[in-house]
């Protein structure tokens, strides 16, 4: 327990407001509260330090690596695959401390990476580097669940979209699709939701809930083939998904900046309707997109989940909780799939779009006397004013004008919410 917050109690007793014998209880609460609490610092230690080891030793044996035999190789290319599931089983079996079982679980996931490749490398197994990156992650991602090991599904996660990555983005002209990528996050979901619903305040939930989402994001790329035009369907609803998700009631407890799925769910839902802003994109995108494809189906599924979990949380807390960022992906698909048949009205809708959610931010931000959110939703109708400079006529000086009135619009409305702040404490 801090010094201050021991002077506080001590504070309180003088004042008569608790006793001497509550002040005690307290303390000896937060005593052992603090004492069951896995030391982060030793955590990150612990990880470092496997992650030193392990390179270490891969580096003394590959200075002299040429002279060994293939039967020596082989040995030592078992040495630290063997040594990682000691260390993992003694911890699992002593029921070591969290600091073991993440360190223990860094090490082991990397012997295991590094037994595969020198195995193939010793006995020349042909394969691609996509086809290592996913039994890799296959065979590591178990020790996420026997060691409850938060850092060893960080790297499962990172490795997982490196391998959707190799497959289907960088990689592109073989026309492969990542599916193995699918299972995956569905092995890695389990995890995560134990981790939001026991330790939805934890840092190592903050970084999973940026990690995942961002991943997806990335290896959603993976499985966009002949139909590409339908990839922004795709990314749009992919955040409508998140923003949904991020509004549910579990992330209400948590502050926005520890909520990744809503802040990349209203990122991507702005940036990619801000470039539907213009007119090139309805007159170059819409001739080859076809429903019976893979984009379009994997459409389908994010609707059917963004959906879903607005319909959720309308049943929770009625349809008078839902905001317009919520229901976004929806309104691009009518204008995706409806509108486009005339470009210049459909470019119109979707800056009536846009603008709409910089207005809704702004009386968000202003609701809940948020300046991030309030700035955020100015942002995005200053943006839209300056996205509108490039392709209309305008003289200077009216462009001049109208970054005055977005400045003074800055300027007034940061010092009424300010106002509007004060009176509130005082009261």
């Amino acid at each position: 327990m801090s010094l201050k917050f021991q002077k506080e109690l001590q504070l309180l007793v003088a004042d008569q407001v608790i006793s001497e014998e509550i002040s005690n209880k307290i303390s000896a609460y937060y005593d052992l509260k603090k004492q069951k609490q896995p030391n982060k610092l030793m955590t990150i230690f612990g990880i470092f330090g496997s992650l030193l080891i392990g390179a270490g030793i891969i580096l003394m044996l590959a200075h002299n690596w040429d002279d060994f035999s293939r039967m020596t190789k082989t040995i030592l290319a078992f040495v630290p695959l063997i040594i990682g599931q000691i260390v993992a089983g003694y911890s699992l079996l002593k029921d070591k401390s969290r600091v073991w079982k993440e360190a223990s679980g860094t090490f082991l996931f990397f012997a295991v990476g590094a037994s595969i490749s020198l195995v193939s490398q010793i006995y020349n197994i042909s394969g691609d580097l996509g086809d290592f990156l996913k039994t890799w992650t296959l065979l590591c991602i178990p020790l996420v669940y026997l060691l409850r090991s938060n850092a060893v599904a960080l790297l499962s996660i990172l490795v997982g979209t490196y391998y959707a990555a190799e497959v289907g983005i960088w990689s592109y002209r073989s026309n492969n699709t990542p599916w193995f990528y699918i299972l995956f996050v569905a092995a890695l979901l389990p995890h995560y939701w134990l981790q939001v619903k026991e330790h939805i305040s934890a840092n190592t939930t903050t970084i999973l809930n940026w990690i995942l989402p961002a991943s997806i994001a990335v290896g959603l790329g993976g499985f966009i083939l002949d139909s590409s035009e339908l990839g922004f369907i795709m990314y749009i609803t992919l955040f409508g998904v998140y923003y949904n998700i991020g509004k549910l009631p579990v992330f209400e407890k948590i502050r926005t900046l520890r909520n990744g799925f809503l802040i990349l769910g209203s990122l991507g839902t702005t940036i990619l309707l801000m470039i539907f802003t213009f007119k090139w994109p309805w007159e170059e995108l819409f001739d080859k997109w076809v429903y019976h494809s893979q984009e379009f189906y994997i459409s389908c599924v994010f609707g059917v989940i963004a959906i879903s979990a607005l319909l959720y949380r309308v049943g929770k807390n009625g349809i008078k909780s839902i905001n317009l960022f919520q229901v976004s992906f929806i309104l691009f698909w009518v204008l995706f799939f409806l509108v486009a048949v005339n470009p210049f009205i459909a470019m119109i809708c979707a800056n009536v779009l846009v603008f709409t959610l910089g207005i809704t931010a702004i009386k968000i931000g202003s609701d809940k006397l948020n300046f991030g959110i309030l700035n955020y939703g100015l942002l995005i109708v200053s943006i839209l004013i300056i996205c509108r400079f490039f392709d209309t006529d305008m003289s200077f000086v009216v462009r001049g004008l109208l970054f005055v009135i977005v400045g003074a619009g800055f300027f007034f409305t940061n010092y009424i919410m300010f106002k509007k702040q004060r009176r509130k404490q005082i009261i």
